[in-house]
């Protein structure tokens, strides 16, 4: 044992979450401490998202057949939370851990493998351990129940994922125009059914080459509170930031005008305030929502970059655990593209993040 190495799972301040469990485990699930007691909250709710989440929803993702059944072991009677501890389990039931044997002693390229076996001398190699995607479905419960506490907080606040892009297919669909309803309508999660269908198209074409696609998720914050966030360490969008880039495959996060704003000079991208009524709104919204940290009650508008699924069904040149170099070709059950199952793990994240904010503030005006 080569000294005490500790791998963190949590996430928050006050609403704080641990995810738990491995892809090829017997389950996975979540505990979340610091939900506030009296905030109305079903299994319903859970599984909705957790549905959204799952494999075989189509023929362009993973056909693993899993149901991600949600049990509440923990924090909730008559479905109101206690102000305890909340505990989410899902039991893994399609696991094929035989599809792996060879990744054993094989690195995967641009997976986890090398980098966890060089780090603690030990890795769970059947799909990929705490590395896997499956992990998210904590992430995208606890999610659930972040949501209910917000919502409860401020009833107004959305949270909106979708597909902005898959590979060089756009939709350019503005945020304040998205459609959860039309978002949802079609199996790749975009803003708009042409966009979805040339997306589709470009997904089927990769997995049939045995190859993979990435693009960007996009996820707008609508009806935000004034005042989330600390001016310095714990800025708004720096927790945001924090929060997307811990999704697996995620290598990219922008806010607001985000890599556009070096093109721009001052005069263009400065958000004039006017008054609307009695309120402070910005004619422009180049900040993306968030201004020294600190959320200004407009939209919070992001983007996130997901790179192309790292197991490809064709050969690979790669390492095992002997330094050896040899071939690999994926095998088991994989999405060709993560992006129309990562949307509600984007908003499962943001609304960790506005929850976990709006509890830290609770004595701001909102």
């Amino acid at each position: 044992m080569q000294g005490v190495l500790i791998m963190s799972s949590s996430f928050g301040s006050v609403f704080k979450v641990s995810t738990w469990g491995e892809s090829h485990g017997v389950g996975v699930g979540v505990v979340i401490d610091g939900c506030p007691a009296g905030v109305a909250l079903s299994t319903e709710q859970i599984q909705a998202e957790l549905n959204r989440r799952r494999p075989g929803q189509s023929d362009i993702v993973t056909p693993r057949n899993e149901e991600d059944k949600v049990e509440i072991l923990s924090g909730v009677l008559d479905g109101v939370t206690l102000g305890t501890p909340i505990a989410l389990s899902v039991r893994n039931k399609d696991h094929q851990s035989a599809a792996y044997n060879e990744m054993q002693h094989t690195y995967r390229p641009s997976h986890a493998d090398y980098c966890y076996d060089a780090k603690y001398g030990i890795r769970a190699w059947a799909g990929g351990g705490r590395a896997s995607a499956r992990e998210t479905i904590g992430r995208v419960a606890a999610g659930a129940v972040a949501k209910a506490v917000a919502q409860a907080i401020c009833p107004r606040l959305q949270v909106i994922g979708w597909v902005q892009q898959v590979h060089t297919v756009f939709c350019h669909v503005l945020p304040a125009d998205v459609d959860p309803a039309v978002v949802e309508s079609n199996i790749v999660r975009a803003a708009d059914p042409e966009s979805a269908e040339d997306m589709s198209m470009v997904i089927r074409e990769a997995r049939a080459k045995g190859d993979s696609v990435g693009g960007v998720v996009a996820c707008t914050v609508r009806n935000c509170p004034v005042g989330l966030g600390d001016p310095v360490f714990d800025k708004l969008e720096a927790t945001l930031a924090h929060a997307m880039l811990s999704i697996p495959a995620c290598k990219g996060f922008e806010i607001g005008s985000g890599f556009g704003a070096p093109a721009l000079r001052g005069s263009e991208h400065n958000d004039p305030y006017y008054m609307d009524g009695d309120r402070v709104r910005t004619r422009t919204n180049y900040s993306g929502g968030v201004q020294g940290g600190i959320s200004n009650g407009e939209d919070i508008n992001m983007r996130l970059a997901f790179k192309p699924t790292a197991t490809l069904m064709v050969p690979q040149n790669t390492v095992n655990d002997e330094h050896a170099e040899v071939q690999l070709r994926g095998k088991g059950r994989h999405d060709p593209c993560v992006l129309p199952r990562a949307v509600p793990v984007v908003e499962a994240m943001a609304w960790l993040v506005i929850t976990d904010h709006l509890l830290r503030q609770r004595s701001a005006r909102i």
